[in-house]
């Protein structure tokens, strides 16, 4: 089942231990950073999601920081930020039983990143 992170809050898996109250503030986070950094969505693989950022200090540190907080309570996610070659990627990985997030976040992502490039 793949959930929309923008109508369902509550789009957390089991395995996350962010308590319930501070989900939808979690979610309004990777939205704004979505909304105002991200320029490109790649889904390489189906475990992996991509996402192309805007260049600049502000951009990479917010991600570095909102995905460190992120890993601490689901630790199913590998996040690895590159910067390199004149660009700034996030790439996002879960194992296979929770792909349904990535799909969800590839959603959002895509929708809030829209006209940019």
């Amino acid at each position: 089942m793949t959930h929309d992170i923008a109508l369902d809050p509550g789009w957390a898996p089991s395995a996350c231990t962010l308590p319930t109250a501070e989900q939808p503030l979690r979610v309004a986070e990777f939205g704004a950073l979505c909304a105002d950094a991200v320029r490109g969505v790649a889904r390489p693989e189906h475990t992996r999601l991509r996402l192309e950022l805007l260049v600049g200090p502000d951009h990479a540190a917010r991600a570095a920081e909102l995905t460190a907080r992120e890993n601490g309570c689901c630790s199913f996610f590998t996040f690895t930020l590159t910067l390199a070659h004149g660009g700034l990627a996030l790439e996002v990985t879960v194992p296979a039983e929770h792909a349904d997030v990535l799909d969800a976040l590839q959603s959002r992502a895509g929708a809030l990143s829209r006209g940019r490039g």
